[in-house]
């Protein structure tokens, strides 16, 4: 039978197909990995290398076509709250935090990671008076943006810079600030534009982190070099920070993150740039914060991460979004 002669005679509704077509399904794999959160995740070739998290963690990398994890040497440091990039086949590992709650500091290096030679290396200093964690970081035509964080861990301090790196010159720049300051962000580029949605202001000098969210979206023009914030119409629907952000179908998903509720979030919401719609996706199954998801064959895979607010239960489970 046709899916329109189902379709047709009730068989088997709209609402069935788009729940069939597009759901989040647990990957079983070979061996297991460590838990972890805080950390990041990013694509190279055919793996996702889930890397740092709170204390010092292995490097991993789950092939997706066998879904083995192999280990592969450690940062030579500590390294939480950084959203990892793929750049020249290399890991990068920019503006992250070391060190404990509430007072983590940036590491004041770029620390890169070389699949082929299995080595780390540590790599230009980052600017004195650009030194933070937090903060989304971004990979558009062979240069690397980051964007806003917080230059004392979860204390105070949160920024709204906005900076270009280019790796082959070695080179800085800063860029106009953003609409609003924010930390525990994660950015993503669709076409010619970065976008900002979710984060929080982090502020435990006065005891206030979890309820400082954000609902603004702020959008960077590469073209024009100007940022603008969406209608409030456009507001992120549902307010969290410690999520992760991706690009996928020409729309920019925001999944997982943490809020004053006890269970982390497993909403994943998608803004088209099109229209600066939201659209609510299918939520996952294991609500989780702290960690980095990838795109892999137009899949979205998502691992580790905390599976309450704050700093655990660690997680070591992946899923993906079909």
């Amino acid at each position: 039978m046709t899916l329109r002669f189902l379709l047709g005679f009730g068989l088997i509704s709209s609402t069935t197909l788009t729940v069939q077509a597009q759901s989040w399904q647990p990957v079983t794999t070979q061996n297991a990995c460590s838990p972890r959160h805080e950390n990041a995740a990013t694509l190279i070739g055919d793996s996702l290398y889930a890397v740092g998290g709170r204390g010092m963690k292995p490097l991993e990398a789950l092939n997706l076509k066998t879904l083995v994890w192999q280990t592969h040497p450690a940062p030579p440091v500590e390294m939480n709250h950084f959203q990892a990039i793929t750049y020249g086949g290399e890991l990068y590992a920019i503006c992250a935090f070391e060190g404990k709650y509430p007072h983590e500091t940036p590491i004041p290096n770029i620390y890169i990671y070389n699949p082929k030679q299995g080595k780390w290396r540590v790599g230009p200093e980052i600017p004195k008076d650009r030194l933070r964690g937090s903060a989304g970081v971004v990979v558009y035509k062979d240069k690397i943006y980051v964007a806003c964080g917080i230059t004392d861990g979860h204390y105070d301090g949160h920024v709204a810079w906005l900076d270009e790196y280019d790796p082959k010159t070695n080179t800085w720049k800063k860029l106009p600030d953003a609409p609003h300051t924010r930390d525990h962000i994660s950015a993503a580029v669709v076409d010619d534009k970065l976008y900002l949605a979710g984060g929080r202001n982090s502020t435990a000098r006065i005891n206030k982190v979890l309820e400082t969210t954000i609902a603004e979206v702020d959008v960077y023009d590469f073209k024009t070099g100007r940022w603008t914030t969406l209608p409030a119409t456009s507001n992120i629907p549902t307010q969290r920070a410690g999520a992760t952000a991706v690009t996928q179908g020409g729309k920019v998903w925001i999944m997982g993150g943490e809020t004053t509720q006890l269970l982390s979030h497993n909403e994943a919401e998608a803004l088209d740039p099109k229209t600066n719609r939201w659209t609510a996706g299918p939520k996952m199954n294991q609500g989780r914060h702290g960690t980095q998801a990838v795109v892999y064959m137009g899949q979205i895979y998502i691992v580790a991460g905390s599976a309450n607010h704050g700093g655990g239960p660690e997680l070591n489970t992946v899923e993906v979004l079909k």
